[in-house]
């Protein structure tokens, strides 16, 4: 189920961006809340029976573009350091980049965005 991979991807970005908040879905006041990551798996992807491909979006949102900047660099390292991790009970195979971070505007000038496309493989999970 690819709904995993998006439940084990949150727990990873948090464990590795203490002081940010790492969310599926956008609060309703987005302002209050930066730092920011949004993690979400995308339509597309398969499976073999045996491992399963996900594409997940990954927003990174702050006040400032250069704030943005560094927590979209930072982020990009974190889902590359995902490779070999067993997290949310899946063991992440693979991580490749699909779309670098990238600036994308935001209908607030209160707000950056930058948004990242990743491509991730993980295993079947063992059932008892």
């Amino acid at each position: 189920m690819v709904a995993d991979i998006e439940y084990a991807i949150t727990l990873w970005l948090r464990g590795r961006h203490p002081g940010v908040r790492v969310v599926n879905e956008l609060p309703s006041d987005l302002e209050k809340t930066l730092p920011l990551l949004c993690a979400y798996v995308l339509p597309g992807g398969a499976d073999d029976g045996v491992s399963t491909d996900a594409v997940l979006d990954l927003q990174a949102f702050a006040g400032t573009r250069g704030a943005m900047w560094v927590l979209a660099d930072s982020a990009h390292e974190s889902m590359l350091a995902a490779v070999g991790q067993y997290v949310g009970g899946l063991v992440i195979d693979s991580v490749s980049t699909d779309v670098a971070p990238g600036f994308v505007t935001y209908n607030n000038p209160a707000v950056r965005r930058a948004v990242g496309t990743y491509r991730l493989t993980r295993r079947a999970p063992v059932r008892a």
